[in-house]
């Protein structure tokens, strides 16, 4: 772990274990415990070619029952696909003996609206466990298929995934929270910090490079988030008693400034298309613990608002040289005020 001060720019090096030691006292660490699905489904076109289909968000549902008295559910979801060609509104899909989808019609960016419907009542989610595979991020994806390892593994569908993961409905995980164990959370709180929990579903705009001239100009896709009266209740006392608010996350990010932007900060669900650049006001985190992002990568740009661009660009220099691991499964930084000797 890096931690770098977000003052001076002076930096320190630590195992992520050891992060008790540079939160200042009775932080209020803030998580993101969406839940990655299985979003990827493999499926054939009534023509008999291949599509994959990756699902990104659940537009409406519906339970009932037929007329033989059997249970039976319906959904509509929005996805991105490949190899769907010019299929027209109301051609099928099928990716299982007993799952099809039925295609609604085309969306402004590309995207496909899908019906799903099955017999039972748990719904597409409980369906996908079984047939869908976790969408890993593409260079994950791609440094596999060069190593000629297989992709759509098992292991996956843990891995990729918070200890603290609840609410499913994210297509990429919040990396930041990949660092924390059970363990650890129990020592933070028994070390006086306090641990609130929201939720923002990651959707794949997330890998979405910036390609703008003006970086204004970029338009992140939204993305849903919900906030319980005890996670904001929590930050309220928290700012009203000048505490460190920790965003575990560049998504935890988003989310409380997006609410501070709305009034005072209070419990809610809505969509977010916030786009922090340098320059941006932060208005409720005060510390962050982030991964090391991608060139071009809105994820970059948020954390060099937060802590300065040379400075972070500095950091960046700095940990190559040292031999950090970057992207999803690498290394922390946590980024705080003042002094970062512990």
């Amino acid at each position: 772990m890096l931690i770098l001060s977000r003052d001076s720019g002076e930096r320190n090096h630590a195992l992520f274990g050891d992060i008790t030691r540079f939160l200042r006292p009775r932080s209020l660490l803030v998580v993101n415990d969406t839940r990655v699905i299985p979003a990827r489904l493999y499926g054939t076109k009534s023509t008999g070619g291949r599509v994959e289909i990756l699902l990104v968000e659940r537009a409406a549902s519906d339970s009932s029952s037929e007329s033989s008295g059997e249970a039976s559910w319906r959904e509509d979801w929005r996805a991105l696909a490949r190899g769907l060609g010019r299929q027209p509104p109301g051609a099928r899909l099928r990716f299982s003996d007993d799952l099809e989808a039925e295609i609604l019609g085309r969306g402004p960016r590309g995207e496909v609206e899908l019906r799903f419907a099955g017999p039972g009542q748990q719904g597409l989610l409980a369906r996908i466990e079984e047939i869908g595979t976790v969408p890993l991020p593409p260079y994950i994806e791609a440094a596999r298929k060069e190593r000629g390892t297989v992709v759509r593994s098992a292991e996956d569908k843990a891995r990729y995934q918070t200890v603290y993961a609840r609410h499913p409905g994210a297509v990429a995980a919040p990396t930041a929270g990949l660092h924390f164990t059970d363990e650890l959370l129990t020592g933070l709180e028994a070390a006086g910090h306090e641990i609130a929990r929201i939720t923002l579903h990651v959707g794949p705009g997330t890998f979405r490079p910036v390609t703008a001239p003006d970086i204004t100009q970029h338009h992140l896709d939204a993305e849903r988030y919900e906030v319980s009266e005890a996670a904001a209740q929590s930050l309220r006392q928290a700012q009203a008693q000048g505490r460190p608010i920790v965003a575990v996350g560049t998504t935890v990010v988003r989310t409380l400034e997006t609410l501070a932007r709305l009034g005072p900060l209070a419990a809610g669900s809505g969509s977010t298309r916030l786009f922090l650049v340098p320059g941006a006001e932060f208005r409720v985190v005060t510390d962050l613990v982030t991964n090391f992002h991608l060139p071009c990568s809105t994820l970059l740009m948020l954390v060099a608002a937060f802590a300065g661009r040379e400075s972070v660009l500095d950091a960046y220099r700095e940990a190559i040289e040292r031999g950090y691991r970057f992207y999803s499964y690498g290394d922390a930084m946590f980024i705080r005020p003042g002094s970062v000797q512990s």
